[in-house]
């Protein structure tokens, strides 16, 4: 069992964030006996995937939807995949923008290099 200030260092998030997600009810850590809030591995692995639906723009909101479905029970499987392969869909076309943005920065870069080395191969020479 790790304490909030451990696991906000061993995640690269603030304590602030994980009192949020808690407030929130993005996730429940356990209590020890003074109250200290403690997280297990479960936690642990939960809030990394948190993390990356954040870090991929899935909005708070959803991300809770998810997490309130989960401790639903058994019954919201259905509607969590749902939720999950949108998100999905929604990273594939980012990846997709991605790609062709890519290409066309290389073609700028490229064409911009070319420009600098003629202008720079042209140049007078004392």
């Amino acid at each position: 069992m790790r304490t909030i200030g451990e696991v906000a260092y061993l995640l690269g998030i603030s304590t602030h964030t994980l009192r949020y997600y808690e407030k929130e009810k993005i996730i429940i850590p356990d209590r020890d006996e003074s109250g200290d809030r403690r997280y297990n591995d479960s936690h642990i692995q939960w809030l990394q995937f948190v993390i990356k639906l954040k870090e991929t723009q899935m909005p708070i909101s959803k991300i809770k939807k998810y997490a309130s479905l989960f401790l639903e029970g058994e019954h919201t499987t259905t509607a969590r995949l749902s939720l999950l392969e949108e998100h999905k869909h929604y990273i594939e076309q980012q990846i997709k923008t991605l790609i062709d943005v890519d290409g066309m920065l290389e073609r700028k870069i490229v064409a911009y290099k070319d420009y600098i080395s003629n202008r720079v191969a042209k140049a007078p020479i004392d």
